[in-house]
């Protein structure tokens, strides 16, 4: 890859965030807001200031299920279609070692994936409900917390360097069965 496709690709990702939450918080800030303007979230979520407005909010609604499926559900699908083509890839390799190993690292970055791009997509395509602002919380906390804390140990366990560490910490301080050597020889 190019030094200018490496530096248009991230630009290109910021500009775009960039500009969707500009127009989202313009959109918001021509709405009227007369009862309430207490967020029931932990956070200001759009969808939840949009229940606060007393004007029609029709046409923001509509610019986030566009920005949605754009955004959050065309690159999901991408990303599911390579990792079936990985995945059929994987069944072709021979030895039963080198399976487990593939399909180890898949599946630890293929979890992540899901619930990177499955929670928020969730939380804003499914349609409302009874319960919907407690599962919408709980959906962002899954997005906003978990998905953070994941993504640095699916990645680092990967790591020989990581899993020798651990293994050292274990033997000096546990003297537990070498769990770190088990994951390291998968």
């Amino acid at each position: 890859m190019s030094k200018v496709t490496c530096v248009l690709l991230p630009v290109a990702s910021w500009l775009v965030g960039f500009l969707t939450a500009l127009i989202h918080s313009l959109m918001v800030s021509f709405a009227s807001f007369c009862g309430s303007q207490d967020i029931n979230h932990f956070y200001c979520d759009l969808k939840t200031v949009i229940k606060l407005a007393s004007s029609d909010t029709t046409h923001i609604e509509t610019l986030l299920l566009v920005v949605c499926i754009v955004l959050g559900l065309f690159p999901f699908l991408l990303i599911l279609t390579s990792y079936i083509f990985i995945i059929s890839t994987i069944v072709k390799i021979r030895s039963s070692k080198g399976r487990m190993k593939a399909f180890s690292s898949c599946s630890s970055h293929l979890t992540v994936v899901i619930l990177f791009y499955g929670t928020p997509l969730s939380s804003y395509m499914i349609p409302e409900s009874e319960h919907s602002q407690e599962k919408d919380k709980l959906l962002s906390l899954l997005y906003t917390a978990v998905v953070p804390l994941l993504n640095p140990l699916v990645y680092s366990l990967r790591n020989n360097d990581v899993m020798s560490a651990m293994k050292n910490i274990n033997e000096k301080y546990f003297r537990f069965p070498s769990v770190a050597g088990n994951i390291m020889n998968h």
